[in-house]
């Protein structure tokens, strides 16, 4: 082979192997898998869709959402916990990531190793709603009327170790009342027994408890977040009603560990971008959560800091798993 000859050869040598580079760096090359650990139709869902919807133009892939509800939260959890490691899986996951640790004996991952932040989306405040016909019009009159109601208000959540679950405790213990948590399988069947007064107060998220109170099916006394929520401006915050309290849930995503770090920093630019979209951010907004994008490190430490404070909840009172 001749000087020339060898040096064309180089060249589509070099080029064909720069090419294949580029083809082997080329992200996302196919659908990303976002798992929500969560039945259908409630706030995780609803923010993995609005955001998966708006990642999905931002990257030029579809962004598929998986329900994998079961476990509080660990079955779909599990699943990430021991997926790809290509960044083709996500998951949005809140509440749940802080506290099973403390609730479930074992579990069948590492909520700090298996995971590395990508970006926290939004809060999620939650209503403090009793029956329309309760005697309680404030949260002085309802603490009022648990201290004298022979033995003690009851309270409905929708499982043990739930956020909801977690500020009812913490109201509980906040306002000196010895209330009786009542845990319920799904939301339908604790917002009726709300509405029939057969038990006396629950504290629901925002996008579950809106259409009832708005249509005089229960009363809203308070909001549980540190400001007043824009859909529900005239509720006042729990500590506005005098009672030092906040107690928000949250939502966020998460990788599993090892994920290339150029793809996690895409990953998290886009999800940042895509919450802080005027138009997503609205309908974050509008449906009684607060929009609250975190980068990864911010996130982590969000994380932690919640590890804390309701593992301190969970061990004050007594909450397991079953």
């Amino acid at each position: 082979m001749n000087v020339s000859n060898r040096r064309t050869f180089l060249a589509a040598t070099l080029a064909g192997a720069t090419t294949g580079l580029h083809a082997q760096d080329a992200y996302p090359a196919r659908p990303i898998r976002m798992v929500v650990p969560f039945p259908p139709a409630g706030a995780a869902d609803f923010l993995g869709r609005t955001v998966g919807e708006k990642l999905a133009q931002s990257l030029g892939q579809q962004v598929l959402v998986d329900n994998r509800a079961g476990a509080g939260g660990n079955i779909g959890t599990q699943a990430v916990a021991q997926g790809d490691r290509e960044g083709y899986t996500l998951l949005l996951t809140g509440v749940p990531l802080a506290v099973n640790r403390f609730l479930f004996r074992t579990l069948p991952f590492d909520p700090d190793r298996d995971f590395e932040p990508v970006a926290l989306i939004a809060t999620v405040p939650n209503l403090m709603i009793v029956p329309a016909d309760s005697p309680a019009n404030t949260v002085e009159e309802f603490i009022a009327y648990a201290r004298k109601k022979p033995g003690g208000a009851t309270f409905a959540s929708i499982g043990n170790g739930t956020s909801l679950h977690l500020a009812g405790a913490q109201f509980s213990s906040t306002a000196r009342l010895d209330m009786v948590h009542v845990p319920y399988k799904e939301t339908g069947t604790a917002n009726t027994d709300l509405m029939a007064g057969r038990v006396d107060v629950m504290f629901q998220t925002i996008s579950a408890a809106a259409g009832l109170a708005r249509g005089g099916k229960v009363k809203a006394l308070a909001v549980t977040s540190d400001v007043r929520v824009p859909a529900f401006a005239h509720v006042p915050t729990l500590r506005e009603a005098g009672t030092d309290l906040v107690s928000v849930g949250w939502f966020g995503l998460l990788l599993p560990a090892h994920v290339p770090p150029a793809r996690k920093a895409l990953l998290e630019a886009q999800v940042l971008a895509a919450v802080r979209d005027p138009a997503v951010a609205a309908r974050i907004a509008d449906s009684g959560c607060i929009p609250r994008p975190l980068p990864g490190k911010e996130f982590a430490a969000f994380i932690a800091d919640e590890t804390g404070r309701l593992g301190e909840v969970v061990r004050k009172a007594g909450i397991t798993a079953s």
